[in-house]
Order: C-alpha cells, then structure tokens, then sequence
C-alpha cells in the first residue's frame, strides 16, 4: 500500500482498529495501536519499530517501549482478533491450518535464537522458529495465532529465559504441543475448523493425532513415507505372561505373538496389492502458476501404530502422484468418516497452500519477520499486530473484490456435501 491508498482506507481503519480499544486501559498506550499498524501497512523498506516510528514523526523509543514495556493485554488482542475472525468471515467449511516459519537472526539475545534449521532459507542457521495457527474458508484466509518454539537449549538456562522476559511457566515443548496449544485457545474462543490441514512435520507426529481425534478433530494430515501402520487391526492382549516362572513378565497391553509387524505407508503403497493393482483416479485440484494442477490418487482404510507400538485409529489413506511427475509422491491420512470422499479428503489437503501465502504476505507486506528485539513480550505482541494488521488486508481484498465468504463445499464433519467443482474426478 502506498501513503494515498492508506489515507483513502483511513476511516476504515480507524473504525476496524476502535474493536480494540477495551485492550488498552491508557488512552496514550492505545494511541500507539494505529501508529504501528499503519507503520506496517505502509510502503517502508524496513518495518521494525525504528523506521516506522520515524516515518509517524514519533520517537523510535516511544515505539519500542509500546511494544515490549507498556501495559496492555495482548492476548485479549489475540481474543478479539479471533471473534472478529469468527464474527464476520467463518464459514461452514473453514479449514484450520498449522504450519512454521522462521527467521534468520544475528547474535544470542533474541528469544529463542540458535543455530536450527529454517525453512526461510532451506538450511541450518541461526534463527528463530514461531509456530501459527490459520483460518481458510472461501476466499479468505489469515493467522489467527503464532507462538514462539523455545528450544532445549533456552530451556535449561533459566538465568537467559529471565533476561529475554521469558516466563518461568514456559519451558520447551515440541512443537506438534505447541500446535495442540493454540488449538485449544482458538477452541476456547469459539473458534472451531472443520477440518485441520498440516504437514509431514506434524502427521508424522501419532501423540498429536491421537490429541486431534480425542478432541473430536476432523484432520487430513501429510505424513512421512516411513509412517507406520497396519492393513488390519492387529491383535492385542492384557494377558501377562512371564517364561519360567522367573523374570520380569512382559508388558500389558501388547501385540499377541502372532501379529503382523506394522508397515511403511511406501511399503503398502509399493507391495499391498489393494493399492498396488489399485487403478490411479486422476483428480483435477485448482489453476496453479503454471498451468493446470492435476494430481492421480489412490484410496484404503488403515489403522495406525500408536506412539507406543499398539494399533491406534482407524484411517483414510490416500496416495497421491503429480500427473506430470510421477517420482512426486505425497502420502495423505485422514480420521474422517469411512463414507467421505476422495474428492473432500484432497481437497482439504491441498488447502495447506493458503497458510504459506499467509507467511508470504505477512513477510513481504507487514513485515513479520523484520521484529528487532530482546524481550518475548515484545515478539508476542508483534505475532499478534501483525495478525491484526493481515486481518485488515484481507478484509479490505476480500470486499474490494465483491466476494463474501463462502464454502469450499466441503462436507462438515455433521453434514454431507459434494466436493467443490474446483476438485473433479
């Protein structure tokens, strides 16, 4: 956005910003709220809070001070983000999407900083690494959370967590917890998805399955090749049993003696003659950069090996190949009902593309990955601004183009309906 265009959005932004205001006790600290925003949807080469502060006729200290020292409640900011979410743009159809990004930083002071890999640059590199949560139904989608991953390392020097702000409550979780987290937070909210979309990073993960389908979360998750699972359901007993009469007797609940060892998802794809003699069913998915995105699929019911080696729930698996390039394979499950469609089950997978244009955006347009600082507070409320400010552009793209939010036609986990004409056999 240049300065015109933002002067001409003015009183639209005034008007969506005053949703906040009950966030903020002090008229002063919430006269900042506008001042950052607009700061990063302007045109500025860089949006930390020194250039933006700068380009307002504000002191960058006054800025930076608004970000990390004021008192303000920024997870009622976060709450009330997510009630407009909920208010104006939830459709019957929406899809929760979880994904992570990162950012390249310099030195060891930033919260969470250390050599790791990120995704931004396709490599290890020191960096942080923040995980979020997003909203897709009909053409609008937006970060609705983000949290940041604090690793092992930070963790265990409780001395640095205090210098960076870090509270003592907040220790290193995995990041599929992380995921589950702001699940829940959303949930409590009243934010609820139809479906969840996510990567191999995260379907890979049987405990944070195992949480998504104990919360009753309808789920199409990428998964690794080497994901582990049976045909069938094997057998299982509660029978202990000690050789001998000496020794320590075996554990219980376990595999009977007979069962069959669980399989690779490759492996089933490759020998299982349920999908090796499967015919592939060719699926036209969406208008991609280059063209049309077809991709061919093939369909079976499994049941998956449980973090402790015990068969778990019931699956969709779908195995799916580029049309025009048969060597790229993507392996996809699903606790959807048994009767959901091939169609559905890849429509939704193929939905995860909208929280990278989110990342995409937000780094390129309000600045997500330019936060300069050492405070945690600060860098959770800049997760949470930069949410805010998103919302806004994709308010502002979706009335601009006369669209209201629709359904993908998708059927709910309560009710059946065809898949869009978008995704066709």
């Amino acid at each position: 956005m240049d300065a015109d265009e933002i002067r001409r959005l003015k009183p639209e932004l005034t008007s969506y910003l005053h949703e906040f205001d009950a966030c903020f006790s002090r008229r002063d600290t919430r006269a900042h709220l506008p001042t950052y925003v607009e700061g990063q949807l302007s045109e500025l080469p860089a949006k930390s809070c020194e250039p933006m502060a700068l380009a307002a006729g504000v002191a960058p200290r006054t800025l930076q001070e608004f970000l990390a020292q004021h008192r303000w409640d920024e997870d009622a900011v976060r709450r009330r983000l997510q009630e407009i979410v909920l208010r104006d743009h939830a459709g019957p159809h929406s899809i929760g999407l979880i994904d992570e990004t990162s950012d390249v930083k310099k030195g060891d002071k930033t919260p969470g900083v250390q050599r790791q890999y990120c995704g931004c640059v396709g490599k290890q590199e020191n960096g942080i690494v923040t995980v979020h949560l997003g909203y897709a139904t009909g053409d609008f989608h937006a970060l609705v959370d983000g949290e940041l991953f604090l690793p092992e390392s930070w963790s265990e020097d409780r001395q640095r967590c205090r210098a960076a702000g870090i509270p003592e409550d907040m220790v290193y979780r995995s990041k599929w917890k992380i995921a589950l987290e702001l699940c829940d937070r959303a949930a409590a909210h009243g934010v609820m998805f139809d479906w969840l979309t996510f990567d191999e990073g995260y379907g890979g993960k049987p405990l944070f399955l195992q949480g998504l389908d104990g919360r009753k979360q309808r789920f199409v998750a990428e998964v690794p090749t080497t994901f582990s699972c049976w045909t069938d359901r094997p057998r299982v007993t509660e029978r202990p049993f000690r050789r001998g009469g000496r020794g320590r007797p075996r554990k219980v609940p376990r595999l009977v003696a007979a069962a069959s060892a669980p399989q690779s998802v490759q492996d089933l794809a490759e020998n299982w003659p349920e999908l090796r003699d499967q015919a592939w069913t060719r699926y036209y998915v969406k208008d991609g950069e280059k063209g049309p995105l077809v991709w061919e699929a093939k369909h079976a019911r499994i049941v998956m090996k449980n973090d402790d080696g015990l068969p778990g729930i019931e699956l969709h698996l779908l195995v799916a190949r580029n049309a025009l390039n048969h060597d790229e394979v993507k392996y996809f499950i699903s606790n959807a009902p048994s009767d959901t469609t091939v169609e559905t089950l890849l429509l939704v997978a193929f939905s995860r593309w909208r929280v990278e244009r989110c990342f995409r955006d937000q780094k390129q347009e309000i600045g997500l990955d330019q936060w300069e600082g050492r405070c945690y507070l600060g860098l959770k409320r800049h997760l949470i601004l930069s949410c805010v400010s998103y919302l806004f552009l994709a308010r502002c793209r979706e009335r601009l183009r006369g669209k209201k939010s629709g359904g993908h036609g998708l059927p709910s986990p309560r009710r059946r309906r065809r898949a869009a004409a978008e995704l066709a056999a």
